[in-house]
Formats: structure tokens, sequence, C-alpha cells
């Protein structure tokens, strides 16, 4: 299934995308959840009966018709893999890890399908990033490779935003990368059951149109797999939370003369067997200041 957070009519609840149409879970099957973590932590009976309501649906909205949310609108935690493809490694100019390199992106930072992206007043070295991201769909701790596939609920793609030098100026990385709007995340969520091997899926990622990055999530360094083991070492994963996996080479830093986000732009991330992910690139609103 395809599931998509999203509002209409002033209510922001989740549907079942069939087509260019949406099965609003809120009227056909009102005793689910309605938000996308509680969703997930209901487990299979829920999914079950999201996928027989769906079939069974009368009425339908057009996607024309709504406004897309991030998948999970408020995530426990995001988190972002570097280094994760050798190709990026070594436009990087960086050595290959040993082990994967985790920072935090703040969760305040998540945008949806369609969000503007932001350059904001402090940097204009804004650049994009394709990436496959995983979504946890049950509580666990110590999870084994062998089983990572049993806890994870879906498959989104996100567009791990970074301001450069920001991000050099900070050892975690974690200032470059949690700048509000700077963490687009759709357009919806895939279940597992319909990615099959989420290690087969091939990644592009256009700005204007123009192509940036083209690869293949087999090529990722520490699988999604790997990455749920490791992460549950150290943290109790909850449903909802995001982690997005690392990006293939041609960012723009590492173009000559650097190839950073500019207001008017748009990019495009497309990922196999999950869709678009498209967000226009606008300047920082004077709205954004508030104290």
């Amino acid at each position: 299934m395809r599931l998509l957070t999203f509002t209409e009519a002033g209510r922001t609840r989740i549907g079942v995308v069939v087509g260019d149409e949406i099965v609003d879970l809120a009227a056909a099957a009102p005793d689910l959840p309605t938000e996308m973590a509680r969703f997930l932590a209901a487990g299979r009976a829920a999914r079950e009966a999201a996928r027989s309501a769906a079939e069974g649906a009368q009425r339908r909205l057009a996607l024309a018709d709504v406004r897309f949310e991030a998948p999970v609108l408020h995530p426990s935690k995001f988190l972002g893999i570097g280094l994760n493809y050798t190709d990026h490694i070594e436009e990087m100019g960086r050595e290959l890890p040993e082990f994967p390199l985790v920072f935090n992106k703040q969760t305040s930072c998540v945008s949806a399908h369609r969000d503007p992206i932001h350059v904001p007043r402090a940097s204009t070295a804004v650049d994009y990033e394709g990436e496959l991201a995983f979504v946890i769909g049950k509580r666990c701790r110590h999870v084994p490779e062998d089983r990572a596939h049993e806890v994870i609920g879906g498959y989104m793609i996100v567009n791990d935003v970074s301001v450069r030098d920001w991000q050099a100026r900070s050892p975690t990385m974690t200032l470059g990368k949690s700048w509000d709007t700077h963490g687009p995340c759709g357009p919806w969520l895939v279940t597992p059951d319909e990615i099959g091997d989420p290690h087969s899926l091939g990644l592009e990622t256009y700005v204007d149109g123009d192509l940036r990055q083209r690869s293949n999530t087999k090529y990722l360094l520490f699988n999604c797999f790997n990455l749920v083991a490791t992460l549950s070492t150290v943290s109790t994963l909850e449903p909802g939370d995001v982690v997005t996996t690392g990006t293939p080479s041609g960012v723009g830093m590492a173009m000559s003369p650097p190839g950073f986000l500019k207001p008017g732009q748009t990019v495009r991330i497309e990922i196999d067997r999950i869709g678009t992910l498209e967000n226009p690139v606008i300047e920082e609103p004077a709205d954004t200041v508030r104290f």
C-alpha cells in the first residue's frame, strides 16, 4: 500500500493512495488511527483493515484536491547516515567508514512533497541529497540484522537538504542538517510488501530537469537492515522514527563550480516503486522571524 498523510477540508488524516485517488481511512475505516505513527504501531491488523477498506471503498478523493503532508508529521527521531555510497565518499574526498556515520536531523525540519525549500538568510551553500528512507513500524530494541525487516513499517523518499558551511562548523553535522524546511519527506509511505527488496531501487535526483544523481540502493555501504541492527543496539526505536540512508554521488558541493540550490529552482527525486518527491526552492520568507 501507499499510505498518505494529507489535509482536506481543514482536517489532517491518513489514506490509501489508489492510482490518482485517495481512500480516506477516516471515512472508510473510522476505527483505525488517523495519524501515521499510531497506525503503524497498530500493526498487521490495522494494515489488513486499511487494505480491505481501500478495496471496498466507494468514495474517493482526488490527489489533486488535497494537500500533501509529510507521511510522519512528528517523528520522535529523524536520523541520517553520512557517507553511505562509495562514489559519494570518493567525491567528498573522505575515507571509507568502517561503521555507520550517524547524525540527527532536528524534527522541526520535516516538510512535505511540494513544500518549498528555503535558502536561508545565513547561507547560500544549500545542497540537495536524494535518499531512500525507512520508517520504523514497531517498538523495538536489539533487533538482529536478519529480522530487521520485521520492524520496518514502510519506505519513502527524503531530500536530506544540507547547509554545507554550517555542516562543516560542527563535527556532528547537526547544525547543517536541521534548518526549517530542510527535511522534505514523501510523497507517501510505501509498505514493505509493495517495495520487495529495498536494496534494488533505482534513485535519480534532478534540479530543474538536469540529472544530478543516478544510482541504486544496492550500492549502500550499510543497508537498511544493518542500520536497524546498529541503531536498535543503542536506542529503543519507536513507530514513526525516520532513518534516511545516505546519498550517492552528484551533490552540488562536488560540482565545479558548486551547484548549490538557488531560489526559483525545483528539486525532483525519483525512487523506483515509491514515486517522486518534488520541492520548489525559494528565499527564506520574512515571516520566519518569530519571538
